[in-house]
């Protein structure tokens, strides 16, 4: 049976982008991370997997340890954390998520 942190290991690494947020980029259930899908797809991502956090309280705990962030949403780019809403919201404003994305 795989540790929670094994699970967010697998998930972080088997994808390209990965944001684990509050809901679904369909119907998310906070602003910040409805505002993150809406950098994301704005940046090109295409091939989006999102992991909802409210679905799975082990996650949503295991989440802010693993990165040791906070807080929630949290953007991961080919493994690699990259921050929450405002960093996302920066590096749009200023055109570095765009790149990133286009590197991944």
């Amino acid at each position: 049976m795989m540790s929670v942190q094994d699970t967010i290991r697998e998930q972080v690494t088997g994808h390209k982008v990965v944001l684990y947020m509050k809901g679904t980029p369909q119907f998310p259930q906070c602003g910040f991370s409805a505002n993150a899908v809406q950098l994301l797809k704005s940046s090109g991502v295409n091939d989006l997997f999102t992991v909802n956090v409210l679905a799975d309280p082990e996650i949503r705990q295991g989440i802010k340890e693993y990165a040791n962030w906070p807080t929630i949403p949290q953007l991961y780019v080919n493994g690699e954390f990259v921050g929450g809403s405002d960093i996302m919201k920066e590096m749009f404003e200023n055109g570095e998520l765009k790149s990133l994305i286009a590197g991944a």
